[in-house]
């Protein structure tokens, strides 16, 4: 798939895309403006966010009729319902009358919407009542003003949200990720938990966090002694998403505050590969999914500010393991809490730096070719010419002292996620 233009050019000169659009060796990274510049922040948010699918939560949200909850994109008031007849359907959270936001709860079940302003009253298929006094208003039919709709659509139990008018299948925007993910059924998964971290950076630089492990020996030493930065492999590189996986090491079994399931069964769907490994993924714009041998875990990123970012992470299990007497979840999610609050301080502190008038761009390290990736992702669609820069990983072996290659390998077509 051709990397998508935009509709309208990106505030940002070509000459300072052009470092970042090569291999990695030679690349820089993005410059500072790309983390900083509200002008930019805004048209990333018309043509990545408000124009791709959005991941906003899942169904097991809306169990029954009239179940709903609200969410944003792009700065847009939305409301997710299941209406009567069971369908999922998703409105702008605007009244027509004189544009009151309708909902104010996060979440609930309500039999219709109201507004709270002037009693303006909408079916749950988003479809207008006749309000008072207007019988005799001259053109105006109720059925024309009902809720503005928004396109929906689900994959493996998640609900995916775009405000453009005319868009792509959600299956176009997910690219070959449903071939390597349907045979885990993770749809079937329940939520255990969910925390959500406001964080003073960038969306781009916690992305780019996610996409390398070059930091991990120093700010994750638990998270490196069960999985080690420098054993993994590549999965894809595509313009929808890219993948790979980490080595769970020993005799550890996932991750978790001692490394191990504690009695929790594979997923279904796990193979005697996958028992050993952490799969690390990211779909485009914002959804980050890191699926372990025995639970899942996204993060959903919501862009507030060039400077702030809401991150929603979940974790979910096996209800057939949540129903067994003495499920606890919270070494996995202690775990993560944990890694994610190291994670947030470093972000937050490269947020900082790089406002700095002493910085413009850095260069990657070697090792660095998951976050080169996903720059050059974010270069080629500002630069809106067609173009997808040709990112190749550096093999591990090429990484190491000539004293430890023979007992090395890498591969893989791209790169991403925890493999750096």
């Amino acid at each position: 798939m051709p990397t998508p233009q935009a509709d309208q050019p990106a505030p940002i000169p070509a000459a300072d895309l052009a470092s970042v659009r090569t291999g990695t060796l030679a690349a820089s990274t993005l410059p500072a403006r790309a983390y900083h510049d509200p002008e930019l922040f805004a048209w990333e948010q018309e043509q990545w966010f408000a124009g791709s699918w959005v991941c906003v939560g899942r169904e097991e949200d809306l169990p029954l009729k009239g179940s709903f909850f609200r969410s944003t994109i792009a700065g847009e008031p939305l409301i997710v319902v299941r209406g009567d007849d069971g369908q999922l359907r998703a409105f702008y959270n605007v009244c027509r009358h004189r544009g009151s936001l309708v909902v104010e709860e996060d979440a609930g079940q309500l039999v219709r919407f109201q507004c709270p302003y002037h009693a303006w009253i909408y079916d749950l298929d988003g479809r207008l009542h006749q309000p008072r006094f207007t019988e005799h208003l001259i053109d105006f039919d109720p059925a024309e003003h009902g809720l503005a709709p928004v396109a929906l659509d689900t994959w493996q139990g998640m609900i995916f949200l775009t405000l453009a008018e005319q868009p792509e299948a959600l299956a176009a925007a997910l690219g070959s990720l449903p071939a390597f993910l349907d045979r885990f059924e993770l749809g079937a998964l329940r939520r255990a938990e969910r925390i959500d971290y406001d964080i003073a950076a960038n969306w781009k630089i916690i992305i780019e966090n996610y996409s390398e492990c070059y930091h991990c020996p120093g700010v994750h030493p638990q998270l490196n002694k069960i999985t080690p930065y420098d054993q993994g492999e590549w999965i894809a590189a595509e313009p929808e998403w890219t993948g790979s996986w980490m080595q769970v090491a020993g005799d550890y079994e996932t991750l978790s505050l001692d490394g191990h399931t504690h009695g929790r069964a594979l997923l279904p769907g796990m193979t005697d590969v996958d028992e050993k490994r952490v799969y690390y993924f990211i779909l485009w714009p914002g959804l980050l999914m890191s699926l372990h041998p025995d639970y899942l875990m996204t993060h959903r990123l919501i862009p507030l500010a060039p400077d702030r970012t809401l991150v929603a992470c979940e974790w979910f299990f096996d209800p057939a393991e949540m129903a067994k007497p003495g499920f606890d979840p919270a070494d996995a999610i202690g775990f993560w809490d944990l890694t994610n609050r190291q994670d947030w301080h470093v972000c937050e502190l490269q947020q900082r730096g790089t406002g700095s008038r002493s910085f413009d761009k850095g260069r990657y390290a070697g090792f660095e070719t998951g976050p080169h990736l996903f720059a050059a992702r974010v270069a080629d669609r500002y630069a809106g010419d067609g173009r997808e820069t040709a990112v190749a990983p550096i093999a591990k072996r090429d990484q190491r002292p000539a004293v430890r290659r023979a007992a090395t390998r890498a591969s893989g077509a791209g790169a991403t996620g925890g493999a750096e």
